[in-house]
Formats: structure tokens, sequence, C-alpha cells
């Protein structure tokens, strides 16, 4: 007896390891929680998050928040198995987060890039709601190009093909849009004179081409600056844009509210999806919000992980966003998801 006790009791223990082990093994998953959220109306480390010079600003009663998620990118199974019960979490595999072939430092430096696209997004986006159209400039011209002698550098790039040019994705999309060999009637302004070059594209690296390097311009007298660390991917967009024109307009877009939201922009003022949406919401409560604004394309999931007495908005544009807060300023009802 004494040595079949002795035997149980080496199993049991051995058994205690074994699961202490396991439970504390890393596992190739990461956990997705809610992330701090940040007023873009406000200040970090003192400074205005979004700063203007050269022009006055406007003070708003409410709050403009962008929504982040956080992720916790080391997890054993004993952490796993918590966030697999928790409602406010989610154990996704660490490929969707770190794809096979990238270090962490090289996800993060591409998030950091595109938190910076994104802010240029979102000036251009508010700026031309402000009133500040988007220039399409002609920067320099292929000797040997198709268009040498129709084009000129400094030249103002208007249309094409009777469609209006209002950004330099715009322009690539309307010269991709017809085949190489395609003669494109192409409008610009020259020293304020109107006119119209006929170009016909070529094909190079297998796309249409016209032989030009352009850059984009917005000229606006003040200066604008966006300053906010640590925070990464495109998702801060809209609520970025959003804060620019509650700054440069006279209006509370608030209404004395905390709003909160999510979504990319483009330089179009299009809105697009983001990932963590249900984490993103349950910070938004966390935070006080009392609307959160969604993109079209994650209502679906964010009406599948709501939270109480968060009326979720439906969004696809920075125009969208703009009438949703008027609307509900007006103590009207805007579009939900």
């Amino acid at each position: 007896m004494r040595r079949r006790g002795v035997t149980v009791l080496l199993g049991a223990l051995l058994t205690t390891l074994l699961s202490i082990g396991v439970l504390a093994a890393p596992i190739p998953y990461v956990v997705l929680g809610p992330g701090p959220t940040v007023d873009t109306l406000g200040t970090e480390n003192g400074e205005e998050i979004i700063k203007v010079d050269g022009r006055e600003t406007s003070t708003s009663a409410g709050q403009l928040r962008l929504t982040t998620v956080g992720v916790q990118p080391s997890v054993k199974l004993r952490s796993a198995i918590a966030g697999w019960f928790s409602p406010d979490r989610a154990v996704v595999p660490r490929e969707l987060v770190y794809p096979p072939g990238q270090s962490r430092k090289q996800v993060e430096e591409r998030n950091a890039e595109e938190f910076t696209a994104s802010q240029t997004s979102a000036e251009t986006a508010a700026l031309r709601k402000l009133g500040y159209p988007v220039q399409v400039v002609v920067r320099t011209v292929s000797a040997d190009g198709p268009s040498a002698g129709q084009l000129q550098v400094g030249d103002l790039i208007t249309s094409v093909d009777g469609e209006p040019v209002t950004s330099a994705n715009g322009l690539t999309g309307l010269i991709r849009a017809r085949p190489a060999g395609s003669p494109l009637a192409v409008g610009y302004t020259r020293g304020g004179v109107a006119g119209t070059a006929t170009v016909t594209s070529r094909e190079q690296d297998g796309r249409p081409r016209v032989g030009i390097e352009i850059e984009q311009q917005q000229p606006h007298p003040f200066t604008l600056e966006i300053d906010l660390g640590d925070i990464g991917g495109p998702s801060a967009g809209l609520m970025f844009a959003l804060g620019i024109v509650d700054k440069l307009d006279p209006d509370d877009l608030t209404g004395g509210r905390i709003i909160a939201g999510t979504g990319t922009i483009d330089d179009e003022g299009q809105v697009g999806p983001i990932g963590g949406i249900a984490q993103k919401l349950v910070g938004a409560k966390e935070a006080g919000a009392k609307v959160f604004l969604v993109p079209a394309a994650n209502c679906a999931e964010a009406l599948a992980n709501p939270q109480p007495g968060l009326p979720l908005l439906k969004v696809s544009s920075l125009d969208e966003a703009l009438t949703a807060l008027e609307t509900l300023r007006a103590g009207g009802e805007p579009t939900r998801c």
C-alpha cells in the first residue's frame, strides 16, 4: 500500500508539473484586446495632437476619439484560454498579425508607415472639404515619352477625357482605365490659361503610362501638423479628418458629446474597413462614447459585437460622417448599421 501510495503521489506530481509546463508554453497565437482611445481634439504630452499655425481655430465642447486595438504578441496557453473565454478579447493565429517571413519590428515599421500615410490622407480629405482643392502638377516630362512637346513642367492637370482630376491617384486611375496606345485628351492649366493636349499612352512595366512624373499639392495659408506617437496602422484616418474639420470650422461637430469611431480614409474622403472592430467598440464604451462611427463594410461585424447604449452610425465617406454628426446635433436619427 505504501509503495502504491508513493506511485500515485509521484504520478500526480508529474501530471501537475506537465500541466504547468503546457500552460506556460508559448503558442502561435496572439490576443487582441481593447486599446487606448485618443481625443484628436485634445493633447498628448502637453502638445496639441492637431496643430494649426497661421489661422484661428475653434474649440469644441465634446471629443472625437480614435480607437485602437491592443495586441499581446507573446501568448502562452493559459493566456489564450483566458482570451477565449473573455467577451472583450479575441485569440487569432499569429500570422494574421505578424505574417510569415516578417519580424515583429518589420510589422511595426509597416504599421508606422501606414499611420503616417493615414494622417496625410486625412489632411488632404479634410482640407478638400474645407475648400482647398488638390492640384496635380507635372514635375518632370520624359524627353522621349508620350507627353514630350505636349505637356510641360509646372502644368496643372485638370482632366482626362473630360473626367476631372482630383488627386494624383485619380489621374493614374484615369490613365490606366484605357489600354496602352489609347489617345487621351489631357486638360491642363498653364500660366493661368486652360488648354488640352492629346497624349497617346504607351505600355511600360505592363501598364499604360504617359511619360510624366507628378506631385500633389494643396495650397493653404496656414500650417497643419498631426503629432501622435505610439499608434500604428491606417484606421485613425477618419477621426483625424473629422478633427481637422472641427478645428478649422467654427461649428462644433461633437455637439458636446464624446464621439468615437474608426476607419481608413483616402484622399477623396472615402472611408474603408478596419480590423478589430469588436475590441474598438469595447474601448469606446469604456471611454464614455455616446455614439460610434462605423465603416459601412464593418457594420455586420459591429452588429455581432454590440456594446449596450452605444449606437452604431454607418459611414462610407467623410461627407457621410459629417452628415451623421450634423443630424445628431439637430436631434435627428443618423443612419445606423
